[in-house]
């Protein structure tokens, strides 16, 4: 076979063009590309571990901002409390004491009727018992023609409207 017989005479110029291209590779690739593929690796490590630094220092200050809020808001209620207690005892106190002054008045106003009522029942009684006198007398004087002492007769009067 040619092929294998002419091996011997380009065994030596293979080698070394082999040799030349694994040192091309080598020196090209090993040399001129790797350190700067190492180096984006690197810049892009960097870059992720900064991206996730401040990502942390984003959410540190986040649950910061995000608990300031929160104490804020329970302050805001608890004043929001507060103020409604104050505004429920102001309402109160205010209501109390407008349920008192109506409470006085209307006392004022039964008070005044009921004196009212007993001064009118007062002279309703005087006016049925100076009435009654006068048909007494008027009785007595036409039935027997006698006239009556009028002080007796308003004191049996008397004696009679007290015992019913």
């Amino acid at each position: 076979m040619p092929q294998l017989s002419q091996i011997g005479e380009i065994y030596a110029s293979q080698l070394f063009w082999l040799a030349i291209v694994f040192a091309l590779i080598y020196f090209g690739i090993g040399r001129g590309m790797v350190p700067k593929i190492e180096k984006t690796i690197d810049d892009r490590k960097g870059k992720v571990s900064g991206d996730l630094a401040a990502a942390d220092a984003a959410r540190s200050a986040a649950d910061v901002s995000d608990q300031a809020y929160n104490a804020g808001l329970d302050g805001a209620r608890g004043q929001a409390m507060k103020s409604i207690a104050e505004t429920k005892a102001q309402a109160s106190a205010r209501a109390e004491a407008a349920s008192k002054l109506a409470d006085a008045d209307t006392l004022a106003k039964l008070t005044a009727a009921a004196e009212s009522i007993e001064g009118r029942k007062q002279a309703a009684l005087d006016e049925i018992e100076a009435s009654t006198v006068e048909a007494v007398e008027a009785i007595v004087a036409k039935l027997s023609g006698v006239a009556t002492d009028r002080a007796m007769v308003e004191q049996q009067v008397k004696v009679a409207l007290a015992h019913g």
